[in-house]
């Protein structure tokens, strides 16, 4: 009965975390959006068309970063250099699929909106990750003053 209630309450737990951080990444995405539409002062055809993009590739960004995460996991100074010429080849690939997201992601824009507003858009990202990275020093730069991990 102990070990039952002991998982249930880790479950419990990691859930709360799960959620926390989930809600915490919803809040970043939805300042992310307003900030966007601010500096885009996209029309209503525009936001329309621009939407759908912006989040399918976002949707593909993140699991790009997420699957780059992994294989840099498989990094191993013991690795063979088979093993390692094998790795760069995929690393190459890889970056070689980022590209080609970016590529596309820009050339389905252009069909939806004037190049100025992507560029601007470009910028636009760059001054919000600059804020949330200024934010984020901010918060937490006082823990490490402290020394709080």
């Amino acid at each position: 009965m102990k070990n039952a209630i002991l998982i249930v309450f880790m479950i419990l737990c990691s859930w709360s975390t799960y959620s926390q951080n989930s809600e915490k990444r919803e809040k970043i995405k939805t300042l992310k959006v307003a900030f966007i539409t601010e500096r885009l002062s996209l029309t209503e055809t525009e936001a329309q068309k621009f939407w759908p993009i912006y989040n399918a590739y976002e949707t593909e960004k993140d699991e790009q970063r997420r699957m780059g995460y992994e294989k840099r996991k498989q990094i191993s100074e013991d690795m063979t250099e088979t093993e390692a010429k094998a790795m760069l080849k995929d690393f190459v690939s890889f970056e070689r699929e980022r590209e080609n997201l970016r590529a596309n992601f820009v050339e389905s824009l252009l069909k939806v909106m004037p190049a100025k507003k992507i560029i601007q858009l470009k910028l636009a990202e760059d001054e919000f990750n600059r804020k949330m990275l200024h934010e984020y020093k901010r918060r937490h730069g006082s823990d490490k003053q402290n020394n709080i991990p």
